[in-house]
């Protein structure tokens, strides 16, 4: 991982590849792991747990968005996503984290920690649909 990093990226970095470990990933043999900071400096974990029923599949960031929100959280700032190749976030991931912080910064990085892309969720998702579009 190289040092120029900040050390809070840094830091989500490493719990992110970490915990892409207990992956469950039987049939894309693909692994993925996030760590998403709440504005108050907790950090939720999560990694991708497939499910022969392909719908049934959880993706990193939303086990992470889903294990904050349970815990009260709805204020985040940052997301480090690692994959095997510095893959992006899915469609339905990107929906999911909208809805709470559409400037979220978003790190993705492969497993080896070298960073891909460092941007805000809203260029990810342009013209996304949040609670906001709701109340125009």
């Amino acid at each position: 991982m190289s040092s120029a990093v900040d050390p809070a990226v840094q830091s989500l970095l490493q719990q992110a590849i970490d915990v892409s470990r207990h992956a469950y990933i039987p049939y894309s043999h693909y692994p993925v792991g996030a760590a998403l900071r709440a504005r108050d400096g907790s950090v939720y974990t999560g990694c991708n747990v497939e499910n022969a029923a392909y719908p049934a599949t959880i993706c990193a960031e939303r086990a992470a968005l889903v294990k904050a929100v349970s815990e009260g959280r709805r204020e985040f700032d940052l997301i480090v996503v690692v994959t095997r190749n510095g893959g992006s976030p899915c469609g339905t991931c990107r929906q999911m984290l909208y809805e709470f912080a559409p400037a979220l910064r978003v790190v993705i990085a492969d497993l080896a920690g070298r960073i891909h892309a460092d941007q805000p969720l809203n260029e990810l998702l342009p013209l996304g649909f949040g609670p906001i579009e709701l109340n125009k």
